[in-house]
């Protein structure tokens, strides 16, 4: 039987770029080379596309560019569904490199937010997770919070600013809610440029930085709760992985630094949740990921308030991927390894189609 050919790709131009690394990198050693032939696509940070066919240890340390075996890599648009490959250069000569399907593991903007999934539906290629409405939707977390209110789901109380408007204009738009506030970039992931405001000097300080990051800005309410995580997977109707929890220390905040090192925070796993609470954690997850129309993964963050109630947080369309990250530890933990959670993930997106405009 013919191996899967699986192009991953990787890099960037998102500042999520060594987060990328790093997932790609463990997702290229999980993926079973007796059912699949990978492909590395790595993407620099000015946006070049390269097949890279280097050692693997050079991705995480990202020492892949200096490598000789980097072939410029370019996408065909507007072929024929039946056509699915990318067009590789080498030694002056360009050649078609068939694809059957394309694990995008990229962060953040242009990654995650849509504008790859468009450009990959124009090739024609499968590809693994969310398309391009639900990608753009839960990058934006204006958007998101606004659609997931529709479904009767509580969101936190904030206000969306954006670049052309008076600090001191905003900071008084944002004066009925009460402190401390998170200020975050509404497309913007693992909470770069996010700050927590204690008072109106914070508040305009973390709002330059925010729009450092974003021409659009959120001033969140903190949410009197725990953050909890859901792993789900499949079409709409999604199974789910085990529940964790972010345990954060006394005044502590989940930050970009606090994410990936876990200095003062824990991740409890399975969440420390009734049966009753987790139920409802579940169903809330499920009804967010229908109503923002993921597909094939996501995760879903929620907070529990200390009377049980659920409070939306924001969608991850494509999570961390290193074996320590959250997404496969929970799935782990179901009883699903991470190479099985591999396979899972590509069969479902070879199950679909691309949408394609005739």
């Amino acid at each position: 039987m013919p191996r899967i050919r699986v192009a991953v790709l990787f890099g960037g131009s998102s500042n999520e770029y060594e987060v990328s690394l790093r997932s790609a990198a463990s997702v290229i050693a999980n993926l079973d080379r007796d059912r699949y032939e990978v492909t590395r696509i790595g993407i620099t940070r000015e946006g070049a596309w390269y097949c890279y066919e280097g050692e693997h240890e050079a991705i995480e340390a990202d020492r892949w560019q200096a490598d000789a075996r980097c072939y410029p890599v370019q996408l065909p648009l507007g072929v024929r569904e039946s056509d699915k490959y990318l067009l590789v250069e080498r030694s002056g000569t360009t050649e078609p490199l068939p694809v059957d399907v394309v694990f995008p593991v990229l962060h953040g903007r242009y990654g995650e937010d849509g504008t790859l999934q468009g450009l990959l539906e124009l090739a024609g290629l499968p590809y693994v997770g969310c398309g391009v409405a639900a990608s753009a939707m839960c990058m934006d977390k204006a958007v998101a919070q606004a659609t997931v209110r529709g479904t009767g789901i509580r969101t936190a109380r904030a206000v969306e600013v954006r670049v052309d408007e008076d600090r001191e204009t905003a900071a008084a738009r944002a004066g009925g809610l009460t402190y401390p506030l998170y200020v975050k970039p509404v497309r913007s992931g693992s909470s770069i440029g996010m700050t927590m405001a204690r008072d109106r000097s914070e508040l305009l300080e973390g709002l330059d930085r925010a729009f450092d990051h974003d021409d659009k800005v959120l001033i969140e309410e903190e949410v009197d709760g725990f953050e909890v995580g859901c792993a789900l997977l499949g079409e709409t109707e999604p199974e789910l992985g085990v529940i964790d929890e972010v345990e954060l220390a006394p005044g502590g905040f989940f930050d970009y630094e606090e994410k990936y090192s876990l200095r003062t925070s824990a991740i409890r796993l399975p969440a420390r949740l009734d049966a009753a609470v987790a139920d409802e954690v579940r169903r809330a997850a499920r009804r967010i990921y229908r109503a923002l129309g993921c597909r094939g993964l996501a995760r879903v963050d929620l907070f529990v308030t200390a009377a049980g109630g659920v409070v939306f947080n924001e969608v991850n369309t494509m999570p961390g991927f290193t074996a320590h990250s959250r997404y496969p530890r929970m799935w782990a933990a179901a009883g699903v390894a991470f190479p099985e959670l591999l396979d899972r993930i590509v069969a479902a997106a070879l199950a679909r189609e691309p949408q394609r405009c005739e």
